[in-house]
């Protein structure tokens, strides 16, 4: 007889003891998913399938370890389940079934060495590297595998030539790319029944994490290995997903019962996270979202305080509200501010700088430790002195060759009659700036989005020497006293999802920034970012702060009255500016 599992609620209990057959858990923000899915492969193993027969994919390395830690102990026997992540498990089946022209030996490409073959193939065409750039290539031919979409739908002849270069490139490298992991493990069960049949027969169980996530190639792997013996175990929460971007597409989530008829479906509703206020604040956001399965969190945690609202003039004055209330709580360990995108992050380190908090940021580099924003602040001070040969030698490494030249003749003349954001603009459209970080980085919409805050902290300045020397100065007084000590956690929202805080500061939920403004133009665009207010609100436990400048978020218009407690709207003043000495 299998062991009850312990300190479960009733309908974490009924999940983790559920019989054979698919079951849907669906998850609600702080409900103890992750307790309920180890304890459903303890149960598992307890009542006797064999540890090995058992497939436990979750997202992270991280939540795989964290698995492993609970369950191993309770492991008799000497086998033990696949417990990794989707990327972990196709590598496993392809080095065991060597295929596509590779070997066992197979090495695994990552972007870097995907994006310089890419590069390579590029050159060896004799094409335009701007017309054509690497990086866009590389998310395209990506989305191409993780979607399962033909060669012919990338939409140009030329595309489809540079993914036949590739490919081939790998096949020449006996390498596999991350999305061939998972792609090439599906094409192997499309095309070879023997295959998925062994593999069908040898797991017996699947238990998959963070459902709502999966995008169709990983769908596909799923379906494929579970459709002999129907085993399949998902946990989810669809008011959660929110990374359309890679490609996840959280109707999968919605759509289970479709796919599996005879589901079993539990509601985790019961939230052990954050105080009632939170909760409630967050379920009344949520609800607006139409494409849903709706679900009613609930918790026997307090009341709690209101949830504190304010709005600035600017972002300054946020940051500046923001360095106050933090020194107020004086709980910098337990704190953590989140925002929509990195580019935020430049006034509060300003303002965390001149209030000597100490603060970590996750995920990204400091403000003027970022690429692009050094770049461009090498040109500026190239232009205030063209002495300055260090500058001039990044801008000779940093952009090519004809606009470097240019820049190194011109700047000089142009920073004497420009204002600051104006003599930005001149770099950025004589280097063709955007265009080269194109060619360069997947993520060159957000590097643009750092040098947008970087001209508008220049437009504040009344020369060129102003800029400069405010920017050197904050440099220079990047070292905080006491900055060995834990201090608050500075991210984005993406990165938060699956982390808990004390005291949480929504920054910049603002029309425009929260919900972003690419994404005012659709509506499944829309609802996905106030699922990520959702998932904001719900990493606090104990306190919420919300702020905003110029336009306040449609979602905080969402959020019951009641709930909230407004801490006013401070008007810009001659001392929002600060000055480091």
């Amino acid at each position: 007889m299998p062991i009850i599992p312990q300190n479960l609620n009733d309908r974490q209990l009924e999940a983790a003891t559920a019989g054979d057959g698919p079951l849907l858990i669906t998850a609600g923000a702080g409900s103890g998913k992750t307790r309920t899915l180890t304890q459903r492969l303890a149960f598992l193993i307890q009542k006797g399938v064999p540890a090995d027969q058992i497939v436990a994919i979750t997202f992270t390395n991280k939540a795989a370890e964290e698995i492993k830690r609970r369950v191993y102990p309770e492991i008799k026997s000497g086998r033990t389940p696949f417990l990794g992540t989707f990327h972990s498990l196709g590598a496993r089946i392809l080095r065991q079934e060597p295929s596509f022209g590779r070997t066992r030996g197979y090495v695994i490409f990552d972007d870097d060495d995907s994006l310089k073959l890419i590069k390579n193939i590029v050159k060896s065409l004799d094409l335009d590297k701007e017309r054509f750039p690497a990086a866009s290539y590389l998310g395209k031919i990506s989305r191409v595998k993780s979607e399962l979409l033909r060669p012919e739908d990338l939409g140009d002849d030329m595309g489809i030539k540079i993914f036949e270069n590739y490919e081939a490139g790998l096949v020449e490298a006996n390498a596999f790319d991350f999305d061939d992991l998972i792609e090439k493990v599906v094409r192997l069960f499309s095309e070879s029944p023997d295959a998925l049949a062994k593999y069908r027969d040898q797991f017996r169980h699947i238990l998959v994490d963070e459902y709502q996530d999966i995008n169709q190639s990983q769908y596909e792997l799923v379906r494929l290995l579970a459709s002999g013996h129907r085993n399949l175990s998902v946990v989810g929460d669809d008011a959660q997903s929110i990374y359309s971007f890679r490609g996840s597409d959280f109707r999968n989530f919605l759509n289970f019962e479709k796919d599996w008829p005879e589901a079993k479906v539990v509601t985790l509703d019961q939230n052990y996270r954050s105080t009632k206020n939170i909760i409630s604040a967050a379920g009344e956001v949520i609800r607006h979202n139409t494409l849903q399965r709706p679900k009613t969190l609930w918790t026997d945690n307090s009341e709690g305080d209101l949830i504190k609202v304010f709005g600035a003039y600017d972002a300054e004055g946020e940051a500046e509200w923001l360095a106050e209330k933090i020194i107020d709580l004086g709980d910098w360990e337990n704190t953590a501010v989140l925002f929509r995108t990195n580019a935020q992050s430049r006034p509060i380190e300003q303002y965390f700088i001149y209030n000597q908090i100490p603060y970590q940021i996750y995920g990204g580099l400091k403000f003027y430790e970022r690429k692009e924003i050094k770049d461009v602040v090498a040109c500026l001070r190239y232009g205030f002195n063209p002495r300055d040969m260090i500058s001039r030698e990044r801008i000779e490494s940093s952009f090519n060759r004809k606009p470097a030249t240019e820049l190194i003749e011109r700047l000089p003349e142009m920073a004497a009659s420009l204002s600051p954001a104006e003599l930005i603009g001149f770099i950025l459209q004589t280097a063709n700036y955007p265009a080269l970080l194109a060619t360069k980085f997947k993520n060159s919409e957000e590097r643009m989005e750092n040098i947008g805050e970087l001209v508008g902290f220049a437009a504040e300045a009344k020369s060129l020497e102003e800029l400069l020397e405010k920017i050197s100065l904050f440099q220079a007084n990047d070292e905080i006293k006491g900055a060995d000590r834990p201090g608050v956690k500075m991210m984005t929202i993406h990165l938060s999802k699956g982390l808990e805080f004390k005291n949480v500061f929504i920054v910049g939920v603002n029309e425009g920034l929260l919900p972003h403004h690419r994404s005012l133009a659709s509506k499944d665009e829309l609802e996905e970012e106030r699922r990520l207010m959702y998932v904001a609100m719900t990493r606090a436990r104990e306190k919420l702060f919300i702020s905003f400048f110029n336009f306040p978020s449609r979602f905080l218009y969402e959020i019951p009255p009641e709930l909230v407690e407004f801490d006013g709207i401070r008007p810009k003043t001659d001392e929002d500016t600060i000055y480091l000495d």
